[in-house]
């Protein structure tokens, strides 16, 4: 029988109820799939932090499943979900291009994975995708595109490369121009390179996950790691955007100004309920903490001393997301379909837990957003994607969201290996 911690947040739902029969009660709580206490938090200044070690470190792998005919991950009233595209192989992130192209990654962070990227058109606008095919293979673990200046750039896990590019092309020629290295491997292989350009276009910013948990390989390890880099279009005038980010992922803008925001995977072994991953805006020059600190100032036991000067800089990050949840898809809804709530607002995407008892994540939320910035606890937004939350299994795990030109929501279910559309009846 598998031991569970049992937070505040599952301990209050038990008692809500207690009147239900025991199929009913299993059934909520499995689409729940409970991302822990920090999660219902408004804001940074409510947070309560448990104790480092509070709860022992366990390793939870979830169990896949996959989904049978006819299921489908669940979206609030109003909302409708279908399938948009399936037989894919590890469809991590999309990208949709200005003029309407959705291009998706096809790639794990094992590597051995398609290694390519498909593109998919909806030409007829039914909401279902008349072209698919092989845009480019070949590739080194892909993950961020980006379309700017007749360029197509692709970020593979160990640099960027452009490759000439006219809207329309249905395949890329050639091997490119390799116009910048990243440094690949290490813990989790924390492998995804993201790229987003500026509000202008004059620059690209490209995410990089650390090389460990918490710099147990040595800092000399960490160099350009655990951070944002900026670089001109070329490659050129690289410099450190932001640091101490563990593993940032997703980026986008804030619709009406110039703030770029990322959701970061926090650090691990530290119990259950620490340490959240979070959404934050992004400060030029901004230190968040890792490894030294998590969450502002609360030093890291296994750093304890080292470097008291970044401590005291630490940015708080204004929204948690649940420990352990792998959020790493960011999209702010900048269309109209939506009802007003979510105009502006951020969906986030969480890939799931490994180092939790009871599985957290496994799900989209939204976060509302007034005037730029957070107004609003998260809140469920997709869900169903635990089958059985005692089991461990899902049926799968989302991770990139997009938003369509159409104002649908395309979900990307990784592990599923299908593309999930939501649209409003």
């Amino acid at each position: 029988m598998k031991i569970r911690h049992v937070t505040v947040a599952s301990f209050c739902a038990l008692l809500s109820l207690a009147g239900c029969s025991n199929k009913e009660e299993k059934k909520e709580k499995e689409e729940a799939a409970a991302s822990g206490p920090t999660v219902v938090q408004t804001a940074v200044d409510t947070l309560t932090l448990p104790a480092p070690y509070a709860t022992e470190s366990v390793t939870n792998e979830s169990k896949l499943v996959g989904w049978s005919d006819g299921e489908a991950p669940k979206a609030p009233a109003g909302f409708v979900v279908t399938k948009f595209a399936d037989n894919l192989k590890n469809p991590r992130w999309s990208y949709v291009a200005p003029n309407g192209d959705i291009f998706v990654v096809e790639s794990d962070d094992k590597g051995k994975s398609a290694n390519r990227i498909t593109l998919l058109r909806d030409q007829n606008k039914d909401g279902k995708p008349d072209l698919r095919q092989v845009f480019i293979e070949d590739l080194s673990q892909p993950f961020g595109m980006l379309v700017l200046n007749n360029y197509f750039y692709v970020a593979n896990t160990d640099g960027i490369t452009r490759y000439p590019y006219k809207p329309g092309q249905t395949k890329l020629e050639g091997k490119g121009q390799k116009i910048m290295e990243l440094p690949a491997g290490g813990y989790n292989h924390h492998w995804t390179r993201n790229i987003i350009a500026s509000p202008d276009g004059t620059k690209i910013y490209v995410s990089v996950g650390s090389a460990s948990n918490v710099g147990e390989y040595g800092m000399d390890e960490e160099k350009r790691r655990a951070c944002i880099l900026q670089i001109n279009l070329d490659g050129s005038n690289e410099k450190i955007y932001a640091s101490g980010l563990r593993n940032p992922v997703g980026m986008d803008w804030a619709p009406g100004t110039n703030v770029l925001w990322t959701s970061v995977n926090e650090r691990d072994e530290l119990g259950d309920d620490l340490v959240p991953d979070y959404l934050t805006s992004v400060k030029e020059g901004g230190f968040y903490g890792w490894p030294y600190s998590y969450f502002g100032k609360h030093v890291d036991p296994r750093r304890k001393g080292e470097r008291p000067d970044l401590v005291a800089k630490a940015i708080v990050p204004e929204v948690p997301l649940g420990s352990h949840t792998s959020s790493l898809g960011l999209a702010f809804y900048d269309k109209d379909k939506f009802p007003a709530k979510y105009r502006n607002g951020a969906f986030i995407g969480q890939h799931g837990s490994w180092n939790r008892s009871e599985l957290s994540g496994y799900k989209v939320l939204f976060v509302p957003f007034k005037n730029g910035k957070p107004s609003g606890k998260p809140e469920d937004f997709l869900t169903g994607f635990v089958e059985d939350l005692e089991e461990d299994r899902v049926h799968g795990r989302p991770a990139g969201v997009t938003v369509l030109p159409d104002g649908s929501l395309l979900v990307n279910d990784d592990k599923g290996n299908t593309l999930w559309r939501v649209s409003t009846q």
